[in-house]
């Protein structure tokens, strides 16, 4: 039996106590919601509202807890699990202490925690690896909910168009041992993934527990008056996904050709512009093919302090002899390879064009001098930089140490808006802050854009 479609909806608990005071929660029950924490769990309800929801969990911690009541208080007859394997990570010595006292207290254990989190020992515990430990047993847990409590509307999660919903309310650590565990990242990443107060992440399971996921987009804070999370210290770089093509809407392999904006598109291009327009950007770059270019150009025009460099190692991955063609042209051309592309993606060399490795090192290349340009001119800047699909895709693996085998999880659509902050310097750990942002296109949570070839 097919396992069904999963997309969940992962929801950290709205501002506490302890988070206005910078004191360390952990699994601590003494913090509870503030005002501010309450109302921010109101909006997660309001955005929320006309998606059906199938399975509801929380962590039992009551600042967790509220939120999840707080975004189920008009959906009456939804029950809500509570599970122990939701519960913030165990850092018991330190709990209730500020994270200045920490680092006062106990200096080895904080550089420790805060560069190699997973060798961090408390107790006789190592607190980060037992987490991804729990992620991965709640996962095991909600495969065994589906599989012998399957919801009562049949109709639904049999298709990935209309997977069924799960909303898990959970704790900044947790939330990101979730998302990593499901992608293939390593406790070494704990810091690497943004989780602010009632930010909503999409982590779809197209064909069910147990198959490769995409992440769909991570922190997004749109829909709390916050257009993108704050940033405490260092560069930021706001990567963008050009606008839709006809090529894009046709589901027509593009790559290098030099297919321009469709209406969609360009409407896209001014919305990214119009919400991008009270950034402050610094630098602008930009693939040269026109689809880019012309979203660049849009989001430039707001900031009349710009200068749009061309990157010509941020074009699209060349497709050869697949470009122009739709999926079935190829399918009935070069029969088996469309299914390895989806399967397998860094197994397949395009005919007289590029494989992924090729596109990584090109890619790989172009990121390290917009880095080294932007610490340059603006260490504490903000750069925007417009690419493509596959190079976005690239970008972020790259981030993360992934191979091409992980071409597929991170999902990029026409005007997503990803931002990557460098909070330690252009040669310390980057961190995902945000993922494909798409809420200022058409003001749903999940990604309503074109989904088809490259």
């Amino acid at each position: 039996m097919a396992q069904p479609a999963l997309r969940i909806l992962l929801v950290r608990h709205g501002e506490s106590t302890f988070n206005v005071e910078n004191r360390i929660q952990g699994r601590s029950d003494l913090s509870r919601l503030t005002p501010n924490g309450e109302a921010q769990a109101q909006r997660v309800a309001e955005v929320l509202a006309g998606i059906p929801l199938d399975y509801t969990y929380c962590s039992p911690l009551s600042r967790a807890l509220d939120t999840a009541c707080i975004i189920l208080k008009e959906r009456a007859g939804i029950p809500l699990s509570i599970s122990e394997h939701l519960r913030e990570i165990d850092l018991t010595a330190w709990e209730g202490l500020t994270f200045a006292e920490v680092k006062e207290k106990y200096p080895e254990d904080y550089h420790l925690w805060r560069h190699r989190p997973d060798e961090l020992e408390l107790e006789g515990r190592l607190p980060v690896r037992d987490l991804w430990q729990q992620a991965q047993e709640f996962w095991q847990l909600l495969a065994e909910q589906v599989k012998s409590a399957p919801p009562t509307s049949s109709d639904r999660g049999t298709d990935p168009r209309h997977p069924l919903n799960v909303l898990v309310v959970g704790h900044s650590g947790i939330n990101r041992a979730l998302v990593s565990t499901a992608i293939g990242l390593g406790p070494v990443h704990y810091h690497r993934l943004g989780q602010d107060n009632c930010a909503i992440s999409v982590l779809n399971f197209p064909q069910g527990l147990g198959a490769p996921p995409q992440l769909e987009s991570l922190n997004i804070t749109a829909h709390l008056g916050q257009p993108l999370p704050k940033r405490k210290r260092g560069m930021r770089i706001l990567l963008v996904r050009h606008g839709e093509t006809q090529w894009n809407r046709e589901q027509r392999f593009q790559g290098q050709r030099d297919i321009p904006l469709n209406a969609t598109g360009e409407e896209q291009a001014a919305r990214v512009a119009e919400f991008l327009a009270d950034q402050p950007l610094n630098l602008a770059f930009s693939s040269p093919l026109k689809r880019p270019w012309a979203t660049a150009d849009a989001i430039c025009s707001n900031h009349p302090n710009l200068i749009l460099r061309p990157m010509p190692e941020l074009q699209e991955i060349c497709h050869g002899d697949w470009e122009g063609k739709l999926q079935s042209e190829v399918e009935a051309e070069y029969p088996g390879e469309l299914e390895r592309w989806q399967r397998d993606p860094a197994t397949v060399q395009m005919p007289n064009g590029e494989n992924l490795y090729q596109v990584w090192d090109r890619t790989r290349s172009a990121w390290e001098e917009i880095l080294a340009i932007t610490a340059a001119q603006f260490p504490e800047g903000t750069a925007v930089v417009v690419a493509h699909d596959a190079i976005n895709k690239a970008i972020i693996c790259q981030l993360f140490d992934l191979s091409p085998h992980a071409f597929w999880i991170f999902k990029q659509g026409n005007g997503g808006i990803t931002v990557i902050d460098y909070p330690d310097g252009k040669d310390g750990a980057p961190v995902l802050k945000v993922l494909n942002l798409t809420t200022h296109l058409s003001g749903q949570i999940f990604d309503c854009t074109t989904a088809g070839a490259l």
